[in-house]
Formats: structure tokens, sequence, C-alpha cells
């Protein structure tokens, strides 16, 4: 055993003493357990630490709602004593200050007595836009802000919500899996597989992070697919199911369409939706058929076709 000096008497007992930066990086950790889960509000995560001890946690439940704030608020109001009051909170973006379907989070940590907030990142919302911030200071909370490292980080992790603000359209990741030599299939169109099991895992990792997966009608045709996310224990975190069909041609017995009692699917036709034939039995199956404009070509506009979405 390791021999006591005069250093050690003087000590705290406890847990080590941690930077904010470890809390806010644990905070951005719970944030990201919510990510394609929690549209149409942000991922946002939550730690509250009183005298050196996390005395809660939370993060944005799925459909956005209780918020991160609620969530850690009421871990710490389970334990003996009021955890919460006099403790500091360290969140991944800035707190909420509008009054939506739920009451602001700044307005839930001032009540709840928080002593200090320290927010990774801004919320560029109209709604939020530095009035979070501002309200907890008016009520006598401290108010920090994180360095420029950290607040890169939380940004990232909310790259989808805060391109939604600032360019009224989703974040959009291209997924393509092609050879070395720039072929996606063989010549008679087989393609499984091009990619390796790793590959695929993280395919089906970056459905479950992503609100909504996009193909077009010949992806759905030729490859009957279901855009499911197929990881263990992850199918709740599925992605909506978006198809471009101009002219209404996806199958009723299709997967895609059969699974739409399970997962949601979106498909965007044109301004005429279609004729009313071909949109019932998909309707009566569960899927959504959205308007969208067409180009000078007669196919779907993709930049209406992402507004569509973003409006959602």
């Amino acid at each position: 055993m390791r021999r006591l000096t005069k250093i050690d008497a003087i000590l705290p007992e406890g847990p080590p003493i941690r930077s904010s930066d470890d809390y806010l990086g644990l905070a951005l950790v719970l944030a990201a357990r919510g990510l394609g889960n929690v549209w149409p509000n942000p991922a946002v995560g939550c730690v509250l630490v009183r005298h050196g001890r996390i005395v809660g946690r939370g993060w944005t439940q799925p459909g956005g709602r209780p918020h991160a704030e609620a969530m850690a608020l009421e871990q710490a109001g389970n334990q003996i004593g009021d955890q919460a009051r006099g403790a500091t909170a360290y969140v991944s973006l800035e707190p909420c200050a509008h009054h939506g379907q739920t009451s602001p989070c700044a307005e839930a940590l001032i009540a709840a007595g928080i002593a200090r907030v320290v927010i990774a990142a801004p919320d560029p919302d109209p709604r939020v836009d530095g009035r979070g911030a501002e309200m907890l200071r008016a009520a006598g909370i401290a108010v920090e802000w994180a360095g420029s490292a950290i607040a890169a980080r939380a940004t990232a992790l909310n790259a989808g919500f805060l391109c939604k603000i600032n360019r009224k359209r989703p974040l959009v990741t291209l997924k393509l899996a092609s050879t070395l030599d720039g072929r996606i299939a063989t010549a008679s169109g087989e393609s499984q597989w091009i990619t390796g099991a790793g590959a695929r895992a993280r395919g089906h990792l970056l459905r479950a992070e992503h609100d909504a997966i996009l193909v077009g009608i010949g992806t759905a045709l030729a490859d009957d697919p279901e855009l499911t996310c197929r990881l263990p224990g992850m199918a709740a975190q599925s992605p909506v199911r978006v198809v471009l069909d101009s002219k209404m041609r996806l199958p009723p017995d299709s997967r895609l369409a059969r699974g739409a009692g399970d997962h949601p699917l979106w498909l965007l036709s044109g301004p005429d939706r279609g004729a009313a034939s071909l949109t019932a039995p998909l309707t009566a199956l569960g899927c959504e058929v959205m308007a969208v404009p067409w180009g000078g070509d007669g196919r779907i506009e993709p930049a209406a076709a992402l507004q569509c979405l973003a409006e959602r």
C-alpha cells in the first residue's frame, strides 16, 4: 500500500477534480445519444455538478421532449436533499428561452436554484439566440461560454439542426459505395457486397444518426430496400424513409410501402401528386405523399425537395 504523506492529508476526499471541459465533453457524449431521434429539436446534453460530484445527467429524449436540462434536474431532484440548488449546469447548447410545448429550460434552471451555467455553444434559433443566456444572467446566475475547441465540437454535433436554422435546408450526407475503379455494381447489376461488414455497419449507424434517408425511385425499384437501421437493438432509431417519386411508381407491395406502418415513409411527388388511383393504395398503407415543384426537365427540383423536408 502507498505510504500517505502530508500532501495526502490536505487533499479533498472524493473523485478527482475535473475541468469544465471534462464536464462539457460528457454533456456532448450525452447529447449524441439523441442524434436522429429528436427532430425538430437539437440534440442536447446536460450535466449538473455540485461540490465536485455529478448529481444529474440528461439528454434530449425521442421526439424532442423532455429536454436535456429537464431530465438532469429530475434526476437531481430524485436524490436525498436539494441537489440542484447551488450546482453548476454544463450544457452542450444554450438553454431555450421560449414557451412552446414545454416551458423554457432557462426558467427551469432558475427555479431549481442553479448557481452557474457553462454553455458549449450558442443556439442561433431566433426564439433563443442569446435570450437564454440573458435570462439566466438577469436571474443572478453566472453564465460562462466554452472555449473554441469545445464550441467547435458542439457546433459539429448539431450540424443538421444549425443548417436548418441558418440555411433553411437539411444537412445532406452522401453515402456512396464504389469499387476502386469507380463502379457501383457489376455489369449484371449485382452489388452485394462491394463494402465489407465494417463499412455496412457504419452505414447503418449513419441511418440511426440522421433524421431521414433519401433515395430516388430508381433505387427503390431496383433494390426494393427497407432503408431501416438494422444494428442490434437500434431498430427504433430508423430514420424517416424518403423517396423521390415524381410519377408515383412505387409499388404498394414494395418493402418500403409495406413497412410504412412501422417506419414513416414520405413520397415526394410532382405538383399534382399523381393520380388518385396511384396514391390511394400507398396512403392506405400509411405513406405520406407531398407535392414538390418540378424543375425545367420535368423532374423534382432538388432544392425544392430539400426545402420541403426542412419545413417538416
